[in-house]
């Protein structure tokens, strides 16, 4: 186990070495942030110079590479462009609300999407199945700042029970959460109704049943457990598509997170904000789907990680 989890640490370190460098090249190409920040006016050719020199921004981009990662390792992304701030102070700031709608979104997902994936399992062929595959086919379907909006209209705008944006408490948390995790559900829903269809026809629950097992016994301890392994790669999978999610759906509820801060920065040609956010998102990414991997074992004892014995 100790061999696996430092090969795997080892492989993060090459991951987010390479997901700086693409950071680094790509938001380059966005534009030149002097050129952001001096869009009133005419500046002189003088006054270009000393900010581009201030910035750091004339020296070679291998320098200036350097100076990223060193900095990087430090959790030193620099300062905002446009506040003077520090950056990972500007992430801190905001990664609580957005790690209270991930949390949020996920919960409403699990919920949700284990007993409709469950019903559908062992109500198989009847209208219960039915329900349950179209409620896994619509929440596929729907685009999530779509879904968003939708909801938006009908509980804050026509029946006035919802806040319709921001971040005003825990009932705030609610459409911004259902819309992330209607999404997520239809994802795991399916998984989890056909990890259950082929442990459901295992001959250790025949024997199970056989025993005199009461079958919600059978279902939830014997043929849960074992469907458990997929989803649960799947949930650390989908993570990355929640971060891309939640990026969208701040800016549709204008909720105060990090997504929110990505997208301002891009708009100012922040660089160190914007390497700064997408450098931390990427790094919960890898450390969530390690710890994904490392919960195989526990879920599943059969699973030894690493050739371990």
């Amino acid at each position: 186990m100790a061999r696996y989890i430092i090969l795997r640490l080892f492989h993060t370190v090459i991951v987010l070495v390479g997901i700086s460098l693409i950071v680094f090249i790509t938001v380059r190409l966005t534009g030149n942030p002097v050129a952001a920040m001096l869009h009133s006016g005419t500046p002189s050719k003088q006054a270009i110079a000393q900010l581009t020199a201030a910035l750091g921004l004339n020296k070679p981009l291998l320098v200036q590479y350097y100076i990223f990662l060193k900095g990087a390792v430090m959790l030193n992304f620099g300062t905002s462009y446009a506040t003077g701030q520090p950056v990972m102070q500007m992430i801190m700031s905001r990664m609580g609300a957005t790690a209270e709608l991930a949390v949020g979104g996920i919960i409403v997902g699990l919920v949700l999407a284990f007993p409709v994936g469950i019903a559908s399992a062992l109500w198989r062929g009847t209208f219960i199945d039915l329900f349950g595959r179209s409620f896994a086919l619509l929440g596929i379907s729907f685009p999530n700042y779509w879904l968003g909006t939708m909801l938006i209209l009908i509980f804050s705008v026509w029946l006035h029970v919802l806040p319709v944006a921001g971040n005003s408490g825990f009932i705030s948390l609610i459409l911004p959460s259902v819309t992330l995790g209607l999404i997520l559900a239809g994802i795991l829903a399916r998984l989890v109704r056909s990890s259950m269809l082929d442990v459901l026809q295992a001959q250790y629950l025949t024997t199970a049943h056989a025993k005199g097992l009461r079958w919600w016994r059978v279902t939830m301890f014997h043929a849960l457990r074992n469907a458990l392994l997929p989803t649960i790669t799947m949930v650390g999978l989908q993570f990355g598509g929640l971060l891309g999610g939640i990026v969208i759906l701040e800016q549709v509820f204008a909720w105060p997170g990090v997504g929110q801060l990505v997208i301002q920065a891009i708009n100012q040609r922040d660089y160190p904000v914007v390497q700064g956010v997408v450098l931390f998102l990427a790094f919960l990414m890898v450390m969530v789907n390690l710890l994904t991997d490392l919960s195989y074992a526990f879920v599943d004892p059969r699973v030894r990680l690493g050739g371990d014995r």
